[in-house]
């Protein structure tokens, strides 16, 4: 037997529940694989809630879409992995290549990864490299795909370039450790100067407070010129969309990522003469040439804080409330 989380998807975290569940065997081109360690992202709390509705799994649904794990068993004909392999499942399993993402996801509508043991296809694990621990690999599948999508897929980034990413969440860190890596300056905003301190202590050029200072653009217009951006990495939505805009180069891309503020940026597609990328997190191809460049870069992901599995509902509230850096993790030993 396993232990297993369940959240009845769109009735709130209090409904996460850990309980026993058989541990489930391979298939034919399947591998069993041990969980070690998991993080969150706010897509969690919005499966958890229903804030997006559909995207759980009725009535419930194994929470988390990112983890690291090692193969223990696997069926008749793989050849992908082997027993003893450190992987990391990808957040969409069935999407492995071209630019139409799959909406099976981990975590919902699919069962995800609180759990100890799962059955993955073998064609969707990924290698996890000797240079990465358990719980930086597990920061990979979605957090950081999603920069490295940000970064790459739509327009490259490159020397000199400048990024803003909003916050110090799992997408803006990972943004900001792999821009630095591409050559790019980078801009942070958050509300908390010790965060932002902290940001500078991994390269970020730029930090702005944006409570203490709430007009953040003209700030950055005034640090950095006119219209001086090349990318934003927008977690935040909509909200922010006019002032995000406005300083944007002629070539700048709106990556159009997160709904921490409001609804989703995607809701002004289409908008003349505004390059506004939708991010959908990523592919097999890209999520492995990413890991192949955090590796030769030598980048270290970063979890701020970890809780057991017993306790994932005091992670949660702790994603939610908003006191964190990087990554929020979760022991499954």
């Amino acid at each position: 037997m396993m232990k297993q989380a369940t959240v009845a998807s769109g009735q709130g975290i209090e409904t996460i529940a850990i309980g026993d569940a058989a541990i489930p065997q391979p298939g034919p081109g399947e591998a069993l694989i041990r969980i070690k360690a998991a993080t969150l992202n706010f897509r969690d709390t919005i499966v958890a809630k229903g804030l997006i509705p559909g995207l759980g799994k009725e009535p419930e649904v194994v929470p988390l879409s990112c983890c690291a794990a090692e193969v223990v068993g696997i069926g008749d004909g793989v050849t992908r992995v082997a027993t003893g392999d450190r992987v990391v499942p990808l957040f969409a399993p069935f999407w492995l290549t071209g630019s139409t993402p799959d909406p099976r996801m981990l975590g919902g509508p699919i069962d995800g990864v609180a759990r100890q043991y799962a059955v993955f296809d073998e064609e969707s694990l990924c290698a996890l490299p000797d240079q990465l621990g358990d719980l930086e690999g597990a920061t990979l599948a979605c957090a950081a795909l999603t920069a490295w999508s940000a970064l790459t897929q739509f327009r490259p980034t490159g020397p000199g370039d400048w990024v803003l990413a909003h916050g110090t969440g799992g997408v803006s860190i990972a943004a900001l450790q792999l821009a630095k890596a591409m050559g790019a300056k980078v801009a942070i905003t958050s509300s908390s100067d010790a965060k932002l301190a902290r940001a500078a202590s991994y390269g970020a050029d730029l930090c702005i407070n944006y409570r203490t200072t709430p007009d953040w653009a003209a700030e950055i217009r005034k640090e950095l010129g006119e219209r001086p951006l090349a990318n934003v990495v927008d977690t935040v939505g909509a909200v922010q969309f006019d002032d995000n805009v406005s300083l944007l180069g002629e070539s700048g891309q709106l990556s159009a990522i997160g709904m921490l503020g409001s609804d989703f940026s995607w809701s002004r597609m289409g908008e003349q003469g505004i390059n506004l990328a939708p991010i959908g997190v990523g592919n097999r191809e890209q999520h492995e040439t990413m890991t192949d460049f955090i590796v030769q870069h030598g980048i270290k992901p970063v979890v701020d804080v970890v809780y057991d599995l017993d306790r994932l509902q005091d992670a949660y509230r702790h994603l939610e409330s908003g006191k964190f850096f990087g990554k929020v993790g979760v022991n499954l030993l």
